[in-house]
C-alpha cells in the first residue's frame, strides 16, 4: 500500500475552503488504496528555518538542529510516497505553511548539481517521496492568481528531483457553498476532486480534464468583482 502525507496550511484548518477541497481528494486517494496521513500546519509548533551554517547539510546531514514539532513530521515524510501541500492563496502562503516548507531541507541530499541551467538537489536515498502535488483555494476569480503558489510547489519538486503530479486549484472557492451547503456546482467539483485523488494514486498523476473540471469558472468575472466591491464601506 502506498503512503501519503497531506499538510493543510490553512489557519482555518477543518473550517476552511482548503479543507473542503482536500477532503474529497484524500477520500479518492484512500479509495484507490493509499494510506493518507493529514496534518495541519497551524497545529504544529514549527519555528522558522534559522540555524547557522546549514546544520542539516554540513554538520549532521539529514538532521535538523531545531527541536520542535517538525521532528514529529519528519519520520512520516521519510516513509511517504506522495506529499500533498494544501494551502489557500495568501501573499503568497500562510506563515505556518511557509515555515513547514522551508524546514523540508533536511530531506535533501547535501549534494548540488546543475540541470537545465538550474542548481538542483535530490531527496536523500532513504526518503521515499516520489511525487508532490498541490491543493489550493482562493477567493479571486482567475486561475492566474495561483501562479506563485503553483510555482513554489513545482520548484520544490524540481529541487528534490521528484515528479510534480498536478495542481488542484479552485478559484472563488467560497461560491461552492450557499448558506453553508454545497451548491450543485460545488457537488460536481467535490466529485471531480475525489476522482483526482483516485487518479493520483492509480495513474501517478491527475488528468488535465479533471483539473479543468475542478477549476472551471462559476460566475462571470465582472459579477464577482461587483460582489466584492459592494462590500466596501461607504465613506
Amino acid at each position: 500500500m502506498s503512503k501519503a502525507v497531506a499538510i493543510n496550511g490553512s489557519p482555518r484548518k477543518q473550517q476552511g475552503d482548503t479543507a473542503m477541497l482536500l477532503a474529497p481528494l484524500i477520500q479518492g486517494m484512500k479509495g484507490a488504496g493509499c494510506d493518507v496521513e493529514l496534518s495541519y500546519a497551524a497545529d504544529l509548533k514549527v519555528r522558522s528555518c534559522n540555524c547557522p551554517n546549514m546544520y542539516c547539510w554540513y554538520k549532521k546531514p539529514g538532521s535538523c538542529c531545531l527541536k520542535d514539532d517538525m521532528n514529529l513530521l519528519y519520520p512520516r515524510l521519510w516513509e511517504a510516497d506522495i506529499l500533498i501541500l494544501a494551502t489557500p492563496v495568501y501573499v503568497p502562503l500562510p506563515g505556518e505553511m511557509q515555515n513547514v516548507i522551508n524546514r523540508l531541507c533536511p530531506l535533501l541530499e547535501p549534494l548540488l548539481e546543475t540541470r537545465d541551467g538550474r542548481t538542483r538537489a535530490r531527496f536523500r536515498k532513504d526518503v521515499k517521496i516520489r511525487k508532490i502535488s498541490l491543493v489550493s483555494t482562493g477567493g479571486w476569480w482567475e486561475k492566474g492568481n495561483f501562479d506563485t503558489v503553483v510555482r513554489i510547489a513545482k520548484e520544490l519538486a524540481e529541487d528534490a528531483s521528484v515528479e510534480f503530479a498536478g495542481a488542484v486549484i479552485r478559484p472563488h472557492a467560497f461560491l461552492m457553498k450557499q448558506e453553508g451547503k454545497l451548491t450543485s456546482d460545488g457537488e460536481v467539483i467535490i466529485e471531480a476532486t475525489r476522482k483526482a485523488g483516485e487518479q493520483l494514486v492509480r495513474n501517478g498523476a491527475i488528468g488535465q480534464e479533471t483539473l479543468e473540471a475542478i477549476s472551471r469558472p462559476l460566475i462571470p468575472e465582472s459579477k464577482l468583482r461587483d460582489v466584492y466591491n459592494s462590500l466596501i464601506p461607504k465613506q
